[in-house]
């Protein structure tokens, strides 16, 4: 396999940045692919942050640019990103007329510690995150590795149509995709494909199509009580890390549904300053997710309730916000078909699933179904990596076996677009 897409994953891997604060992997991204001929746009043309909730504050801000800095980031490229304008799109001009097939690759890591064991290769071989509080375990690091392979491969025009790369932000989280599609980033286009690595899927299985997305909804929701002596004045205070309990409780007692799959997760709850403190404040957050739409609102008007109610019988206001969020989504079968005719010609490709379960959430279905709103059409590519650990964990990672088939099968599918009677 050519080294290039392995030594590009191994440098995004070492450099994880979570979202809206991916400066030095934003700005790498740019230049590389500037270096490669293409089309670049960057900042606020390539992505709207108008709308966009729970964006990192100043100091986050401020904290990441001096972490790029150190990383080698040049000071004039990153002008353009330091607000969070982390999204880059990438255009190129094929040597015929054609279809404007869109590729789109998340770039975020996630706020998790990676693993400094000697089994797991980037500790092994030297490429573990430099920053202890960040690690790519999702296979964003390959998706970026494999979008500008895909770049190299295609940077002579010898194809039919247009080629539009989505390098986006902040898919952790739901608030990338949104974002992006405030700018206006679709425009025109087609056929959209959208690539994950891993998933289940050993490598040399690829997935045309899947189904079985969550649509999600994530929710901060920020209690404001009255603090005041645990032991002299108990009365007097309104405690607002009991009322989070007891919130944290209630969400979980959410019913069931019959007509969808749901999810329930409270991930954060922050309160209280000492023992001998009734607690003022609390901030707790939590997902909710269903393979319906319709399902998901329910689910997120009952959780506000819930949300409000334990608010209520304590004496505390709580301040509920959406931080986040993605949908439900169906892959075409014509761009399924693309894919899977690519993938049945690959040699090293050994399975090939064209209706793959899913089973999370990604943002990516807001683009999907934004291109399919405009007439064209859409899936979503499963690429197996044979991860040892399952995402979100310390020990993730991938078998860089994977890197090489998911550029043969999105160079193929680009080619084989043009020649699709549908797009």
């Amino acid at each position: 396999m050519d080294r290039y897409v392995i030594r590009q994953r191994r440098v995004f891997h070492a450099r994880p940045e979570t979202a809206f604060t991916e400066f030095w992997t934003s700005v790498t991204i740019a230049a590389e692919l500037r270096r490669l001929g293409l089309r670049v746009r960057t900042g606020p043309e390539a992505i709207d942050l108008s709308q966009v909730p729970a964006l990192p504050g100043p100091a986050d801000l401020a904290q990441a640019a001096d972490r790029a800095r150190a990383w080698g980031a040049g000071e004039d490229d990153l002008r353009a990103v330091l607000a969070g304008h982390t999204a880059v799109v990438a255009d190129l001009e094929g040597a015929a007329p054609g279809p404007t097939v869109a590729v789109r690759v998340d770039i975020d890591a996630l706020p998790l510690p990676e693993s400094t064991s000697s089994g797991h290769l980037p500790a092994r071989e030297g490429f573990a995150a430099l920053d202890r509080e960040a690690m790519h375990a999702c296979g964003h690091d390959g998706h970026i590795a494999v979008g500008l392979e895909l770049a190299r491969r295609l940077s002579a025009g010898d194809f039919a149509g247009r080629v539009r790369l989505l390098f986006q932000p902040a898919e952790e989280g739901g608030r990338g995709a949104r974002a992006m599609l405030g700018a206006d980033v679709l425009a025109g286009v087609d056929r959209l494909y959208a690539l994950h690595l891993g998933l289940g899927l050993p490598v040399g299985d690829v997935a045309a199509g899947t189904h079985g997305f969550f649509a999600n909804s994530k929710l901060r929701a920020v209690f404001t009580g009255r603090p005041s002596h645990a032991a002299a004045a108990p009365e007097e205070g309104r405690n607002a890390l009991l009322a989070a309990a007891q919130a944290t409780v209630g969400l979980y007692a959410l019913p069931r549904f019959a007509t969808a799959d749901t999810r329930v997760n409270v991930g954060v709850l922050h309160a209280g300053t000492a023992p001998n403190i009734v607690a003022g404040t609390a901030e707790l957050g939590l997902e909710l997710r269903a393979t319906s739409g319709e399902v998901c609102d329910e689910l997120e008007r009952r959780a506000r309730n819930v949300l409000t109610a334990a608010g209520a019988a304590g004496e505390v206001a709580v301040r509920i916000e959406q931080i986040g969020g993605a949908t439900t989504a169906r892959c075409d079968p014509a761009a399924v078909r693309t894919v899977a005719r690519a993938v049945r010609s690959l040699p090293e490709v050994t399975g090939v699933h064209e209706n793959y379960r899913f089973g999370a959430s990604d943002d990516a279905t807001l683009l999907m179904r934004a291109v399919q709103a405009n007439g064209g059409t859409a899936t979503y590519v499963v690429v197996g990596a044979s991860s040892p650990a399952p995402h979100h964990s310390p020990e993730f990672d991938i078998d860089e076996a994977c890197l090489g088939i998911a550029a043969d099968v999105l160079e193929r599918a680009v080619r084989g677009t043009a020649e699709d009677p549908a797009v």
